[in-house]
C-alpha cells in the first residue's frame, strides 16, 4: 500500500470561521478513532482570509476513496454547503518511488 496525502481547499462564508474550525476538529478526531485509514489531519488558514486547507494523510488511495463514498462524508458535505462559499477543491499528492 502506498500512503497518500490529500489537500482539500475551502473558502468559508464570513462569520462561520470558528464553526468550520470546530467542526473540523470534531470530524478529524472521529475519523482518526474510526479505523477509516486516515493517519493525520491538519487544518491551515490563510492569514487574513477565510480560506482553509485541510491536509490529510491516508494509508492508501482505497481508504480515501472509501471515506469519500461513506455516509459520514455525505453528511459532512451536505452540512458544509451551509457555511462554504463556492465549490471546494481537492488535490491528491503521492510519493514518487
Amino acid at each position: 500500500m502506498q500512503m497518500i496525502n490529500v489537500g482539500m481547499y475551502y473558502k468559508v462564508k464570513e462569520g462561520y470561521e470558528a464553526e468550520f474550525e470546530r467542526v473540523f476538529s470534531a470530524v478529524a478526531e472521529k475519523l482518526k478513532a474510526s479505523g477509516s485509514g486516515i493517519k493525520d489531519a491538519k487544518l491551515y488558514r490563510e492569514v487574513g482570509k477565510r480560506e482553509y486547507l485541510i491536509y490529510t494523510e491516508w494509508e492508501s488511495m482505497d481508504s480515501f476513496k472509501a471515506f469519500v463514498q461513506s455516509r459520514e462524508f455525505g453528511e459532512t458535505t451536505s452540512y458544509g454547503k451551509e457555511i462554504i462559499e463556492g465549490r471546494p477543491r481537492h488535490k491528491v499528492f503521492k510519493d514518487v518511488e
